[in-house]
Parts: structure tokens; C-alpha cells; sequence
């Protein structure tokens, strides 16, 4: 179904799903989603050997989930489209590899951006969502299956953008003996030891006064607030956005002692997703303890909005 307004279609293949956005500018220059789809597609499974390679079975996976989505797409006639890749494509010896296949067999270019380019362009995704505009200097954070993306923001504009290799699928492959076992106390003082000691390296300047605000976009805080919903009876959408320091501790309390079979039969977590969701949520609690804030603002204007923003450009 086509639009009159200017329409544009962003794929975004990400470490641990791959993402469709049609999104439309309204004449006030706000953007609005027309559709969206996430394939929980993996295509970064064993990304942190050396050196880091996509499998096979993960290029396979990932290039029949992009020709879905082009197909669906295509049912809203866009008049912009693009395709990006992130962490595990960027970081893979063979990712050059897999872009030469999608191109053979969809006659589609991806672009692969490049650790500042995602940070920025979440960052400015992050701007398009209108129940953030009061916020005026915070934090944004991405948190993916390959990096960790960082950004600082004071009066709306970006100050400093960084991206880390702190991703759940990457740290669940390095710290976890066994994802279908519980997540030992070892594993998670392993884990936040290593990501204090990532962030303190790093040139990202936590700096903003504190108490500061934060926002958190990715597949992580989506299923965290969803299970927290879901504990209240209500539906991820109703629920409030923001989700405290404190919840998210309790939540991996809960979910850390159990093996992987029960914690997908836990409502709100994707079975997909329920082997690395323990280490995604010890990675944002360790974060908002370095970067001291209580917790984070939610929102789905991510990565996808900011490019979908940059290819409708008035």
C-alpha cells in the first residue's frame, strides 16, 4: 500500500535479530511508523572467536530473512530504501562475504557502518521519538549482540559517541561456560568486572552532572520491560517506559538461578533471546552503576528511526 507521503524502508541486520522499519514523514516533519518486523536471526554465533567469522548456517539464516523483508516492504511502495549491518558483519573476517550475497541475490548494496556511525545514528533515531522531548542532556544507550554503542547528549545535541564490543551475544560466548545452565555468581562478577574495566578504558566521557538521565534502546531493555510488565498483568505497550536500576537487579535475581528451559517459559522473554538476556541485564545494571544513574528511559527509536530520518531528509 502505498503512501503519498515520503516513505522510506530501513533493513537492519543486527548480531542477534534483523529488523524491518517503513516509516513516513508527516507534513509537521514528524516521522510515524507505517511497519515494522524483527526476525530473531543470529547471525553472530561464534563472533567472538579469532578471528571473528559468520557461520554458514548464520549467512544462510540471515540472507533468507532480508529477502523476507524486502518482499514485505515492497507492499508499501517506498520511495527510499537501504539495508545496514552492524557489529557482527563489521567485525567478521567474512562480512564482505556475506554483503557480496545479498547483493548477488537480491541486487541490494549494504551498507556496513562503522561503530561511530551506529552510535550517531541511533542517537539521532533517539531524537525523532516525540515522548522524550522534554529530556535535554542524558545519556542514549544501544545495547546489541556484538557492541555496546554511547552516546552523550547536552541541549539535544550529540557530544560524544563511542562504541564498545560489549555485546550479549559476544559476552555470553566469552563469559558463559554454559548459556543453558544458570548464570553462576562467578560468571556475573566475571562479567561486570570485565565491562567496568571496557567502559573505564574507553574514551567516552561519563561526565554529565549527576543525577543524569539515560535512555536504553535494543533488544535487551525491550524484553526486560516486557517480563516486568508481564509480572504486573499488563502489556508491554501500557506499561511504564522507564525502567529503574533497582527492577532490573530483581529481575535478574529471579531469572539467573534457573536453566535456560525455564527461563523461556517466563512470559515476556523470547525464546530466541532467553540465553543471553541474563548477561544483557548484568550489563545494564554494571552500566548504570558506572555511569550512576537509577535507571533508564525506554524507547524504540533507534537505530532504524536515524536512518530512516537521514533518507527523508525534507
Amino acid at each position: 500500500m502505498a503512501t503519498p507521503l515520503p516513505s522510506a524502508a530501513v533493513i537492519d541486520i543486527g548480531s542477534n535479530s534483523i529488523k524491518l522499519l517503513v516509516a513516513a514523514r508527516q507534513n509537521d516533519g514528524q516521522l510515524f511508523s507505517l511497519y515494522s518486523r524483527t526476525l530473531d536471526v543470529r547471525i553472530s554465533a561464534g563472533i567472538s572467536q579469532t578471528p571473528p567469522r559468520l557461520s554458514e548456517p548464520g549467512m544462510h539464516a540471515g540472507l533468507a530473512a532480508v529477502e523476507t523483508l524486502l518482499r514485505e516492504a515492497r507492499h508499501y511502495l517506498p520511495h527510499k530504501q537501504q539495508i545496514v549491518a552492524t557489529s557482527a558483519v563489521r567485525d567478521a573476517t567474512n562480512g564482505p562475504e556475506f554483503r557480496e550475497r545479498i547483493l548477488k541475490e537480491t541486487g541490494q548494496v549494504v551498507r556496513i557502518l562503522s561503530g561511530d556511525e551506529e552510535a550517531n545514528l541511533i542517537g539521532r533515531g533517539l531524537l525523532t521519538d516525540t515522548a522524550l522531548s522534554a529530556l535535554s542532556s542524558f545519556y542514549v544507550f544501544d545495547l546489541g549482540g556484538g557492541s555496546l554503542e554511547c552516546l552523550a547528549f547536552e541541549h539535544r545535541r550529540i557530544t560524544a559517541a563511542a562504541s564498545f564490543p560489549l555485546g550479549c551475544v559476544r559476552l555470553t560466548e566469552r563469559f558463559c561456560q554454559d548459556s543453558s545452565l544458570p548464570f553462576s555468581r562467578s560468571e556475573q562478577q566475571g562479567l561486570a568486572q570485565h565491562v567496568h574495566e571496557s567502559l573505564q578504558r574507553g574514551a567516552f566521557p561519563f561526565n554529565l552532572p549527576t543525577p543524569a538521565e539515560a535512555i536504553f534502546t535494543g533488544g535487551t531493555i525491550t524484553t526486560a520491560r516486557a517480563t516486568l510488565a508481564e509480572n504486573e498483568g499488563l502489556r508491554l505497550e501500557s506499561s511504564r517506559s522507564y525502567v529503574s536500576k533497582l527492577s532490573l537487579q530483581q529481575l535478574l535475581d529471579q531469572i539467573a538461578p534457573l536453566p535456560l528451559t525455564e527461563r523461556r517459559a517466563i512470559p515476556g522473554i523470547p525464546s530466541a533471546r532467553a540465553d543471553v538476556f541474563p548477561v544483557g541485564l548484568a550489563t545494564l545494571i554494571t552500566l548504570a552503576d558506572y555511569a550512576q544513574v537509577s535507571g533508564f528511559w525506554h524507547s524504540f527509536h533507534n537505530l532504524r528511526w536515524g536512518i530512516a530520518d537521514e533518507l527523508l531528509i525534507p
